[in-house]
């Protein structure tokens, strides 16, 4: 919602304590999001067919048809018929401040999901996003415990977990994704230095905004990839899921890392010209060109095939 004024022209002068105010928003924008939900549309888009798990309301039916239709898997998601899908609210002013609220609503029922059954056939890796805290360390357990490799995600639940939580969500996973001001925040809570932490996992992937991508591994090999340069900044909400999605694309088709961060950014890129985390459709031919632009022909060349395959795809899907 946009408030076509200023908030802090409402707000009274030691009367803080006794808030009250309601403000006249000009327009109404309902917009599909959720980290996970979002990865998933992302990897859908590129041809893969991603497995999403996590707790809705009765609400969801719509989204559920809009996402199996761009190629999402929804069987792993639980209805709970008693609450409202999770939602995020936010009204902004013209100054660009922003009062918001979060609802988890259906998503602390995600805590009863087993993942052994969703994986019975199957996985290339799990990732473990921000979700219902108890769920997190289930299906992090869970992983543990199966043999499965997975990656750690905790993004915006970092501000809200301890210490002890957050060490046991990151030790052992084959994968950690954060932004520089997470990684941050993992080092201070967990005490541990980076060192520590690439200890503990395989690959760190860091972003650093329009500084781009640094990957860390555990054998000292760090690797450093720009952003794609973008158009327009349309709405940066998303862009981290976009970046995963792309990344884990490359995973499944087997590029190395160094290709898999340069097709995440390019997607990432595509979202943030985007508004909306969902409102894109990816053309192999242009993704192809944005991509050898920044990073080279040799580096389109070893995405082609991937995307000449989700092509045939897209074109079998309307015909």
């Amino acid at each position: 919602m946009s408030f076509d004024g200023h908030f802090a022209e409402n707000l009274v002068t030691g009367q803080d304590t006794k808030i009250s105010v309601s403000f006249l928003v000009t327009d109404l924008r309902v917009r599909r999001g959720g980290v996970a939900a979002n990865i998933a549309f992302g990897l859908a888009g590129l041809g893969l067919r991603p497995l999403l798990v996590g707790a809705v309301g009765p609400d969801f039916d719509e989204y559920r048809i809009w996402l199996e239709t761009a190629g999402v898997d929804c069987s792993g998601v639980l209805v709970d018929e008693n609450q409202h899908t999770a939602r995020f609210m936010c009204t902004t002013d013209r100054d660009e401040a922003q009062i918001a609220s979060f609802y988890a609503g259906a998503m602390t029922t995600a805590r009863e999901i087993a993942l052994a059954p969703l994986l019975a056939e199957g996985v290339d890796l799990v990732l473990v996003s921000p979700n219902d805290p108890e769920a997190m360390i289930r299906h992090t357990r869970e992983c543990l415990a199966l043999g499965v490799p997975f990656a750690a995600d905790p993004s915006q639940q970092l501000a809200w977990s301890d210490g002890e939580r957050v060490r046991e969500l990151v030790d052992g996973a084959r994968f950690l994704f954060s932004n520089d001001y997470e990684a941050e925040l993992i080092r201070r809570k967990t005490g541990w230095t980076d060192a520590d932490v690439l200890a503990r996992v395989g690959v760190r992937v860091t972003t650093h905004g329009a500084d781009g991508v640094v990957i860390d591994s555990a054998d000292g090999t760090r690797i450093t990839v720009p952003v794609v340069p973008a158009r327009q900044v349309a709405d940066p909400t998303g862009v981290g899921d976009a970046f995963r999605s792309g990344f884990l694309s490359g995973l499944s088709w087997g590029l190395d890392l160094a290709t898999c961060a340069q097709v995440g950014s390019t997607l990432a890129t595509q979202v943030i010209e985007t508004v909306g985390c969902q409102d894109y459709t990816v053309d192999p031919e242009g993704f192809l060109a944005r991509l050898g632009a920044t990073y080279g022909d040799e580096a389109a060349a070893l995405v082609r095939p991937h995307l000449v395959a989700v092509a045939g795809v897209v074109a079998s899907h309307r015909g």
